[in-house]
């Protein structure tokens, strides 16, 4: 149990983390449901997932720049507050028949606010927490903790929902905010030293100095642009591979996939946190990114539900080892009073492309993708004798060509020398993992 030696703070702030994400994936889930079986329109249901990823983005920059004025502890705990309100209301809403589809908008966007502010918290309290040599285990737990979030709240909400109704859910839900609620209560986290600037007076300010600092690092650009890359392409893929598989499959296996990933998911956080990871952190992002592409490209290539299953079940694997690896390079070599404004631009830049990606999807495979290899399509004769003509190829071709790029730009950005040495960028965690106490100024090029 060495492993563990000196995180008890970090594991009770951790054990409610996980708490609340398990609630808060049950209840996303069973009032998504509530949605289109009341409703019937997928449109008002995909909304419910709009409300969610907009906020947080359009606010991270200044999220970030004011989560490194404020106590991360409390902002943490705030946050869980306000989340449990706004469920505790919808309960209501619900328990008295007043419930209405805006109500469900209103509260989701307002807790996405919420978390627009807890991410950059959390994730900037994990190296006050830790010693610099655990965090690639350490992130390997926060990546298990979104996998389980994942795979119990949709599998507890279809219980759930049937033994003590929606409304039993949300109830259950505020409770597990609570509960992450007192385990910040009873858990120390140590506060950064923060060096006061003319900057400070003005939040655009604040927030421009967390992006000049990145600008100024190529390495630290060039990780950003191979995780929006990536992000992109698993848009489009999360979307693409419902068509491909209901091509030749069914509903039933479709779900066995999803499944067999979100294990795959689980025992990848597993394997960082027990392993530790690659050495060299950048081989971490880079090398996994070449293999997640491998897992991509192998998609298309037969339309083989056991093979979608089991590269399916490889490719999130390589997930939480990408973003272990990734993160606990940003959070040795950014200085902790910029964690919260660097944590939200890496989320701003790299999960806006996801989006990107989803909105492509479906244009991509019905207009350019597809036709090509149906009957009398252009690549019939070519492509098409190699990976089969119908249906559904025209998607694997799509993968096939995502899971290349994603290959070619993982080598890419390894042949670029800021990238390839970003991890001799100057720590700014003492090998005991406490903070060097270095004046920002000269972290920060003129």
């Amino acid at each position: 149990m060495s492993l563990f030696n000196g995180l008890g703070n970090f594991l009770l702030v951790w054990f409610g983390q996980v708490v609340s994400g398990v609630g808060s994936r049950l209840s996303t889930f069973a009032l998504g449901i509530w949605v289109f079986t009341t409703t019937g329109s997928s449109t008002q249901f995909a909304l419910i997932f709009v409300a969610l990823a907009v906020p947080p983005l359009l606010l991270a920059p200044f999220a970030g720049a004011l989560v490194d004025r404020w106590d991360r502890r409390l902002t943490m705990i705030g946050c869980d507050l306000i989340s449990a309100l706004i469920t505790l209301v919808l309960a209501g809403l619900l328990l008295i028949d007043q419930l209405a589809i805006w109500h469900i908008y209103l509260g989701v966007g307002i807790t996405s606010i919420a978390t627009a502010f807890h991410m950059p918290a959390y994730a900037s309290s994990i190296p006050l927490l830790v010693e610099k040599e655990k965090l690639p285990r350490i992130n390997g737990m926060v990546q298990m903790s979104y996998a389980i979030g994942q795979i119990l709240g949709p599998l507890l909400a279809g219980v759930l929902v049937n033994l003590i109704s929606l409304e039993g859910v949300l109830f259950v839900d505020a409770l597990t905010f609570l509960a992450a609620v007192f385990a910040l209560y009873r858990a120390k986290v140590p506060k950064p030293n923060r060096h006061v600037t003319d900057e400070d007076a003005n939040l655009w300010k604040e927030a421009a100095v967390g992006w000049r600092y990145v600008k100024n690092r190529p390495g630290l650009m060039g990780l950003l642009t191979v995780l929006g890359v990536n992000n992109f392409f698993f848009g489009i893929a999360s979307i693409a591979i419902t068509p491909l598989v209901l091509s030749f499959s069914t509903t039933e296996m479709l779900g066995i996939q999803f499944a067999m990933g979100g294990v795959g998911f689980l025992l990848g956080g597993l394997l960082i946190a027990t392993w530790g990871g690659p050495k060299s952190r950048i081989n971490g992002v880079l090398l996994s990114s070449v293999i997640a592409g491998v897992c991509i490209a192998a998609h298309g290539v037969i339309p083989s539900f056991i093979l979608i299953a089991f590269t399916g079940f490889f490719l999130f694997m390589t997930i939480p080892v990408i973003n272990a690896s990734n993160d606990s390079l940003w959070q040795s070599k950014v200085p902790t009073e910029l964690h919260g404004r660097c944590f939200a631009i890496q989320r701003v830049l790299t999960q806006s492309a996801m989006p990107v990606g989803i909105a492509l999807a479906g244009p991509l495979m019905e207009f350019v993708f597809e036709p090509t290899l149906r009957q009398g399509g252009s690549l019939v004769d070519s492509v098409g004798e190699i990976i089969g003509v119908g249906p559904g190829r025209g998607t694997g071709l799509l993968f096939i060509v995502l899971g290349l790029l994603m290959v070619l730009v993982a080598i890419l950005a390894y042949g670029i020398k800021a990238v390839r040495n970003v991890e001799r960028l100057p720590n700014v965690l003492s090998d005991s993992g406490s903070l060097k106490k270095e004046p920002l100024e000269n972290e920060l090029p003129a």
